[in-house]
């Protein structure tokens, strides 16, 4: 900016003096001029005029510029605060994310470690199932045995008592014989 307001008060130097060149170059005096003109005094007033005219531009062209400057600093103002807003939201979402890293690091830790014991515990109980399928394998078979004996001893004691009824009426038919027999 500092630059275009330099170029700004140049260009008005070299117009000033252009002017004036110009102005100081084409005085044409003619003879024949009305006796009641004052040359100088014209002139002197355009130069008042083009130097006012100057000076308002130049005026113009500081206020723009100092404008123009303020609205920069302004704009140059709020993009700091909108980087800085930025920045500190990076490093909040940087430690957020570190956060949440570790702790899926820590689940994923705990998972595995789980998946583990679960693996560990299932080992465990299929060998203790294993083992009480065998004894119930084991104790099943005896039952059978248990059940085929006792129905065999059931069956022998049947017969068994089958004899003794039958001795007891061979004993109960010879005692009658022998009481009878006694009896005569």
């Amino acid at each position: 900016m500092n630059k275009d307001l330099m170029l700004l008060q140049k260009e008005h130097e070299e117009e000033v003096r252009s002017l004036r060149a110009h102005l100081g170059n084409k005085v044409n005096v003619e003879v024949d001029a009305a006796p009641g003109l004052n040359l100088s005094a014209i002139m002197s007033e355009m130069r008042q005029k083009y130097e006012a005219m100057a000076q308002e531009n130049l005026q113009k062209a500081k206020e723009q510029y100092e404008t123009q400057i303020e609205t920069l600093q302004q704009q140059v103002t709020v993009s700091t605060e909108e980087l800085k807003e930025s920045r500190d939201q990076i490093k909040e979402l940087r430690r957020t994310y570190q956060s949440l890293e570790v702790q899926l690091q820590s689940h994923l830790s705990l998972k595995e470690a789980l998946e583990h014991t679960l693996e560990e515990t299932n080992a465990r109980y299929c060998s203790h199932l294993a083992i009480i399928q065998t004894q119930l394998n084991f104790l099943e078979g005896q039952l059978v045995q248990i059940r085929t004996n006792t129905e065999h001893q059931s069956h022998e004691y049947n017969i068994l008592l089958d004899i003794k009824s039958q001795l007891e009426q061979e004993i109960a038919t010879y005692r009658c014989l022998l009481e009878g027999e006694d009896v005569k």
